[in-house]
């Protein structure tokens, strides 16, 4: 993911959604915690740091490519759903399908449900082989680009809540191409609806129903991985644009509810931070100390990788920096949920655990 402008912060939106808009108030300002974070090993009858690996690590999926429930099923319209912002919406045909989000979850379920090849154009995040040659209909900010849109002529155009400028979405549904605008939201409890959702638009629900319960079995799997007790090691995700942004995730940044699946506490939420993602010093590093950090690898990429992210101020100096525990992630996955939200558990429990 890319710096750029973002959506409005709101409870419950998407977690990048909330990032995009942190890095714009940033500034030069830095925030910091009050309390450093106990260290406990609380109700756990193991330590934290018993089943951690050391080391830094690279978490990835089995496949960098979608893997459809069908080959090009029959969608069964019209159908008419309802859309946050627009009410009812009736869609008629999905052979021209455009599919935006910030995180590419919508296009990644549009190309699990077996409708890749019904797609005409997608967002910087969708990125995996089967789209990526797509013509792309947002900037490197994530921004929607209503002409490039109407250029491709779509039968249906996907979006979530989240999606910006709004005066784009509106110029492209006074067009009169069919929008639907999903919940920005992401996280495990949120998912099954969002898939099931996107299929119900698209005419596929027998398809969503496979999809997600796909997702399911997965999630279930990843869980397995996780040693019981686990320790409940103190798990940081910290967003890097260059050694002057560093950013750490809170509640409501879909982080939280990965690393509490992956048997660990958020250390943004442990710190009592109120944002997705906060601005934080180098002591305030410190304080919180997690046990294990995790990056996006893009990220990691602008310090100069994981050997940079160590040398940041503040992370040498942490149990996760001492110990090298840093494990990274691509950034179009992590943070993504949807139909690899299972397998994106498993990779992080594999890397995380011994």
């Amino acid at each position: 993911m890319t710096d750029g402008p973002g959506a409005g912060a709101r409870r419950g939106a998407t977690r990048l959604a909330l990032l995009a808009v942190a890095l714009l108030l940033v500034g030069s300002t830095s925030a910091c915690f009050v309390e450093p974070i106990e260290q406990t090993v609380g109700t756990s009858s193991v330590a934290p740091t018993a089943h951690l690996r050391s080391g830094p690590q690279t978490a990835e999926l089995p496949q960098r490519d979608v893997v459809p429930v069908a080959d090009d099923p029959t969608p069964s319209l019209p159908v008419t759903v309802d859309s946050v912002r627009y009410g009812a919406v009736t869609v008629r045909d999905t052979s021209r399908i455009v599919a935006v989000d910030i995180n590419g979850t919508l296009g990644s379920i549009v190309f699990s449900l077996g409708l890749g090849s019904h797609v005409v154009g997608r967002d910087t995040s969708t990125a995996f082989p089967s789209a990526v040659g797509l013509p792309v209909v947002t900037n490197r900010g994530h921004s929607l680009n209503a002409e490039s849109v109407l250029a491709l002529a779509p039968s249906v155009v996907l979006v979530d809540e989240n999606t910006v400028p709004a005066a784009a979405v509106d110029q492209i549904r006074d067009s009169g191409v069919p929008v639907v605008v999903f919940a920005g939201t992401r996280s495990l409890a949120s998912n099954d609806a969002l898939i099931r959702s996107v299929a119900r638009t698209l005419g596929v629900d027998a398809q969503g129903e496979q999809l997600a319960a796909r997702t399911d079995r997965q999630v279930a799997a990843a869980k397995k991985l996780v040693p019981s007790p686990s320790g409940d090691p103190t798990i940081a995700f910290v967003y890097i644009r260059g050694r002057n942004l560093i950013l750490l995730a809170g509640p409501g940044s879909g982080a939280d509810d990965l690393i509490e699946t992956l048997g660990g506490r958020d250390a943004g939420a442990a710190a009592d931070l109120s944002g997705a993602f906060t601005a934080i010093t180098a002591e305030a590093m410190i304080k919180a100390d997690p046990d294990v950090i995790m990056v996006m690898t893009q990220g990691a990429e602008t310090v100069g990788g994981l050997d940079g992210v160590l040398a940041l101020p503040g992370i040498a100096e942490t149990d996760a920096g001492r110990n090298r525990r840093i494990v990274q992630m691509d950034e179009t996955k992590i943070l993504a949920f949807g139909p690899d939200v299972g397998e994106v558990l498993s990779s992080l429990a594999r890397a995380i655990y011994t």
